[in-house]
């Protein structure tokens, strides 16, 4: 599975001009054929605009389903759209949409665990369940940035059988290491590939450093801190191997974990 990154800055307040510049992005990164194209956090929004937020929201998510669905059946690839800020009925949520080669939107995932300290929880409804899918037969999951910071949630997605962890982010450069240690983290506990696309927009001062990682934490592909498109092959054929050798399934204990 060929991953490509689209570590994308975008501004806050100017959805269309985002669309426009995430079209041109993910064009670029369908010229070197992938399987999957990931985009970052509120790419249509920023991470985000206080003032104003509903008139710039993308209502039931009819504009990315529309074009991002038509980029992904033009180029026949999966795209992980990353998330856009939603507007459905009258909540706000921070919305992944995820399409297959037809264009068809198989799945989506509103972020679960807002950013308080950003206020997120104030502008933004949280989602109530996880989310897996298939992509060209292999399962995958999503969390959205600061999910990140909750293990117990990538470990529920990896006993359910996912292969290969997506995480559009907007993470901030000065804790650019916490992002970094996390992701290794989150491969090497749940033996799972993970790509993560994080923002680059300097008026939100996001870090980049968007990264593939294999099961065992180590770096396949990674960016800086501007603007770029780059790829990973993932020997998905790789994960049997690496589970045999270090159970950490097996020689689980669950009975002594009790989270609440």
């Amino acid at each position: 599975m060929k991953i490509s990154i689209v570590q994308m800055d975008m501004k806050c307040n100017t959805p269309q001009k985002n669309f426009a510049h995430a079209e041109a992005l993910i064009r670029r990164a369908a010229e070197t054929s992938p399987d999957v194209i990931l985009l970052p956090e509120t790419w249509n929004t920023g991470f985000f605009p206080h003032e104003g937020l509903v008139a710039y929201c993308d209502r039931d998510g009819a504009e990315t389903k529309q074009r991002i669905g038509a980029l992904a059946k033009e180029y026949r690839v999966n795209i992980v759209a990353g998330s856009v800020s939603t507007l459905r009925g009258e909540h706000i949520f921070n919305t992944a949409y995820i399409f297959d080669r037809t264009g068809a939107c198989i799945a989506q995932y509103d972020k679960t665990h807002l950013f308080s300290y950003a206020h997120e929880h104030l502008f933004y409804t949280p989602g109530d369940s996880l989310c897996t899918f298939s992509l060209d037969g292999r399962l995958c999951g999503l969390l959205t940035c600061y999910d990140l910071r909750f293990p117990e949630l990538a470990r529920t997605l990896a006993l359910r059988g996912i292969e290969v962890l997506f995480v559009p982010a907007q993470w901030p450069a000065k804790r650019r290491g916490h992002w970094e240690t996390l992701l290794a983290a989150r491969a090497i506990e749940n033996q799972i590939f993970v790509a993560a696309c994080n923002s680059c927009a300097s008026d939100t001062l996001c870090g980049g450093s968007s990264r593939i990682l294999d099961p065992l934490g180590s770096v396949l592909a990674a960016a800086d801190g501007s603007e770029t498109v780059f790829s990973a092959t993932l020997d998905l054929s790789a994960l049997s191997e690496i589970r045999e050798t270090i159970h950490v399934y097996r020689d689980r204990r669950p009975t002594l974990y009790e989270i609440n």
